[in-house]
């Protein structure tokens, strides 16, 4: 009989690319905070992370969040936002300068503050609710 060894090792390969795959967060400028008061133009409730369309100074801007898993564990539910609901948001902007980022928290206009999924713990407080 012949060593499952090999065997093991060339399956553990095979998976390894994937989770290699994983991009990094070096493209936010986590020297920054951005704040923006918008509307949402759409929630992408999808693995490996959601993202949130936010309308906020006549742009879109597109923001990383954590994985529905994560961000459910927070609060969140895939209808927590709807398109046109007033929100504010605490972001990490692009280090290029493009209107996206990664999304901190997100304070809902009942007053609810959510993470983002992305960091553990309570999000950061923002200050006024959207009106």
């Amino acid at each position: 009989m012949k060593s499952a060894l090999p065997l093991a090792l060339v399956l553990a390969a095979a998976c390894a690319p994937p989770s290699l795959a994983h991009h990094s967060t070096a493209m936010f400028d986590f020297t920054k905070s951005m704040t923006l008061t918008g509307t949402i133009k759409e929630l992408q409730w999808t693995n490996p992370h959601a993202w949130v369309q936010v309308i906020a100074d006549g742009k879109e801007y597109s923001l990383e969040c954590g994985s529905p898993n994560t961000m459910s564990r927070q609060g969140w539910k895939r209808n927590t936002v709807k398109p046109g609901d007033p929100v504010t948001v605490m972001m990490r902007p692009m280090k290029d300068g493009t209107p996206a980022g990664m999304l901190v928290s997100i304070l809902l206009k009942d007053g609810r503050t959510l993470g983002a999924g992305v960091t553990p713990g309570p999000p950061p407080p923002i200050a006024a609710a959207p009106k």
